[in-house]
């Protein structure tokens, strides 16, 4: 048996590894250089004033945002939503919201709260593939919209959405343009001015970093944008997020930042390619299965793939030797049908039948190898024990 002592890891989607070099730059700060970095009146706070604007500089680059200030640090992704969304000041006769149904949770409970405040809210149902449609999008436009909010990459299926031009069809509109980038940051290419992106969500624990703190990028040249605290106190990142700065959570997310955007490129090749190993090894031995979200426009790492006749949790209890995810990891607990899955017409038999494969730095091809042997065993022997009748996938 391959694994050691611990499960082949191939649940990256839900969270990564810290990577080794992040926790190195980490250290001192969690030791010797423990200041606060609102602390101005000595050297402890000077050295942690400027560790912080260091990793602010570095996530600001890593999607070409026009000045490190538009960088706003939270908790993590669901707070840096939370303020885009609960905290953005809509003016008169634009508050109309648009956003497609197969969003995070972060966000969809957000619009779920603004519409019991009022607030009109139109929910797009995505194509078969699990993207967007362009025409559906523009065919929604209303003269009292104000924001458009669709997330760069599913967390369950991996499918990437068309940002570009939706941001580009925003602009033309004079709409504000909201993204949860939290799966696509540090694995695709982003560019928040080429996007003509107004808000996005990110978080350091998708990206190898320390779990507990995201960040919202915010257009701050944008004269319209206007957003409301959520948390208050002592006033800190410009008054929009008050609390004592996680100084050396922010610091690995900035060297979080730095290595993702340079292993980008290599990356994205090699996670690709293992992808399409697993991919096509189960397909070319497990019958009646298929893809859930679009086969090509895709994060790298990531396959969704239903195992017709098989029911996942049973699935991931024959894989103990492997942490997959039946679910999103956020909303799992719940026990409730995925609505990603769900809003892409997928039946409840076909849900329930879904395992999330999300692969990361840290596997190798002999990861991939083994695990691929390990899910073909596995579902061979839950059809012997229980044939169900199995409809033919895609």
């Amino acid at each position: 048996m391959y694994p050691s002592s611990r499960p082949v890891y191939l649940d990256n989607n839900a969270t990564t590894a810290l990577d080794p070099t992040v926790l190195q730059t980490m250290m001192p700060w969690l030791t010797n250089n423990y200041g606060n970095a609102a602390s101005n009146s000595h050297s402890f706070g000077w050295e942690a004033q400027r560790a912080v604007e260091q990793a602010r500089m570095s996530i600001a680059h890593a999607i070409n945002a026009a000045s490190p200030s538009d960088i706003i640090f939270t908790s993590g992704a669901t707070e840096a939503n939370n303020l885009a969304l609960n905290g953005l000041q809509l003016p008169p006769g634009r508050s109309h919201i648009i956003t497609p149904m197969i969003e995070h949770r972060s966000v969809l409970a957000c619009c779920v709260r603004l519409a019991a405040q009022g607030t009109p809210i139109t929910y797009l149902r995505p194509q078969s593939d699990g993207i967007v449609s362009l025409n559906e999008l523009n065919n929604a436009l209303r003269p009292e919209t104000g924001l458009v909010s669709v997330m760069a990459a599913n967390n369950e299926t991996g499918t990437l959405q068309k940002i570009e031009e939706i941001g580009a069809l925003c602009r033309d509109r004079g709409i504000l343009f909201h993204t949860d980038a939290t799966q696509a940051f540090g694995k695709i290419a982003l560019d928040v001015q080429r996007m003509n992106i107004s808000l996005a969500a990110f978080s350091a624990h998708k990206i190898y970093g320390p779990k507990g703190v995201g960040a919202l990028y915010v257009n701050t040249a944008d004269e319209r944008l206007r957003l409301s605290p959520q948390i208050v106190g002592g006033g800190q990142e410009h008054g929009l997020r008050s609390g004592t700065l996680n100084v050396p959570g922010i610091v690995g997310f900035g060297r979080a930042a730095e290595i993702a955007m340079i292993n980008l490129p290599s990356e994205l090749v090699r996670l690709s390619g293992l992808r399409n190993r697993l991919k096509q090894a189960l397909f070319d031995t497990v019958p009646n299965i298929s893809i859930n979200g679009h086969p090509h426009e895709c994060l790298p790492g990531v396959l969704n793939i239903a195992f017709s006749g098989v029911d996942a949790s049973s699935l991931l209890l024959e894989l103990p030797d492997i942490a997959l995810s039946s679910a999103s990891a956020c909303s799992s607990k719940h026990q409730t049908p995925s609505h990603v899955l769900q809003a892409m017409g997928a039946s409840v038999a076909q849900i329930q039948a879904s395992v999330r494969i999300s692969i990361g730095r840290f596997n190798n091809e002999k990861d991939i190898v083994w695990a691929g042997g390990r899910l073909i065993d596995a579902v061979s022997l839950l059809r012997s024990m229980a044939p169900i009748p199995q409809k033919e996938g895609k």
